[in-house]
């Protein structure tokens, strides 16, 4: 009888002090998964605050004169097509200041020219600018007068997205030249330039620079181009992103007033392919994870900044290029430079070898793939490509 009246006390004592201890036991485990929460908040903002300081004294500071913006409104410039736009505005960037020489020519001014869909404001970041402007540099911006254009159809320059739609005249590259002759001669007063140099669009533009203007330049770098017409793959790749556009019904022929995201994603697919590397793809996004996550902020960046119908103008305006007839007529030194692992202008095709024997004074430089080419892009790397251009202006230096 004692030991069961025992045993009625100690149990429930026994309950109680197990009951207290395990919701003590709970509370101590709930407060240190608290703290490791509220460490990992901290350690978390800390981190995001040390990677803006670092972005902050990361930051780079343009080493180069403020680059001046300007308009030129040009009044009925005809086109190729015969059509007329009464008022055409030429949108540019000037760095520098241009001098004469003892013939009372400009004799310092460089022309450089984007790629497609891009703009003249383009070249001004570190990568390009910050390795060519600077004191000191190839194209140090105090000694030279350096003139980035958008060409029309891009930039803030005169376009279909301003109001005219598909009624915009139907521009070609020769066009865009003749504006960018125009802008230069009319509004700029430079009747001479030292150095004509272009990237992609811009490079064959050089091409067509040189043989129509044969005795407006000095020298003349083209790069990731080839001096024929827009055939093969090429054409074709540019004929398909048109027509992902135009089969979206929301493209309404045009007349759209929302961008037409089906088939305007279907075309930023060849866009992104012309101009990526597949060696710095996979070396940026070695997962699928962050290939798809890398996709997304690509294909988000591209629909926030291209219009449907500048787009369709922009892959159309090259289909009348064609500089191989004109070859011989191109005066001034010139040296081609192409990257092996661009897609656009792949080398096994063997037509910048054939062609360039047509130019008098002409060199065909071909890098080689390395950690640093990014295919199509290497255009716009100087650190790659700068040697060849110091050679060009010390061969051509008066």
């Amino acid at each position: 009888m004692l030991l069961l009246q025992l045993n009625n006390m100690i149990v429930p004592f026994a309950l109680k002090r197990y009951l207290y201890f395990r919701r003590f036991y709970f509370v101590i485990v709930d407060f240190i998964l608290l703290m490791k929460k509220f460490l990992l908040l901290i350690s978390l903002l800390l981190s995001q605050q040390l990677i803006k300081a670092q972005t902050n004294t990361q930051r780079w500071t343009p080493n180069y004169p403020t680059p001046v913006e300007g308009d030129y409104l040009v009044r009925n410039f005809e086109f190729q097509s015969k059509e007329v736009l009464t008022d055409m505005n030429l949108h540019y960037y000037t760095i520098g200041k241009p001098e004469k020489g003892k013939d009372g020519k400009v004799s310092n001014a460089i022309l450089i020219m984007h790629g497609t869909t891009g703009n003249g404001g383009g070249f001004l970041n570190q990568r390009f600018a910050g390795n060519l402007f600077g004191s000191g540099q190839l194209l140090d911006a105090t000694r030279y007068y350096i003139i980035l254009v958008d060409a029309i159809g891009h930039g803030k320059s005169s376009k279909p997205s301003n109001g005219l739609h598909m009624r915009f005249p139907k521009y070609t590259y020769d066009d865009m030249v003749k504006a960018q002759y125009v802008l230069l001669t009319e509004h700029l007063k430079v009747d001479h330039l030292r150095l004509v140099m272009g990237t992609s669009m811009g490079g064959m533009h050089t091409w067509v620079w040189g043989y129509t203007y044969p005795d407006f330049m000095d020298a003349l770098m083209p790069l990731a181009s080839l001096p024929v017409e827009i055939a093969g793959r090429n054409r074709m790749i540019r004929m398909m992103a048109i027509d992902l556009i135009k089969m979206d019904p929301e493209w309404k022929g045009g007349a759209y007033t929302e961008q037409p995201k089906v088939g305007l994603t279907g075309a930023i697919s060849s866009l992104f392919f012309m101009g990526s590397s597949a060696l710095q793809l996979q070396k940026s996004a070695p997962t699928r994870e962050q290939a798809e996550a890398a996709y997304a902020r690509t294909r988000s960046s591209y629909l926030a900044s291209l219009d449907a119908n500048d787009f369709i103008y922009a892959f159309d305006a090259s289909r009348f290029y064609n500089p191989a007839p004109y070859l011989e007529k191109i005066k001034a030194a010139l040296v081609a430079i192409n990257s092996a692992d661009d897609e656009v202008n792949p080398p096994e095709l063997g037509l910048m070898e054939r062609e360039i024997k047509k130019v008098k004074d002409a060199k065909y430089i071909l890098l080689p793939i390395t950690d640093q080419t990014s295919g199509h892009g290497t255009h716009s790397n100087p650190l790659l490509w700068g040697e060849y251009l110091k050679a060009l202006l010390e061969k051509t230096k008066k």
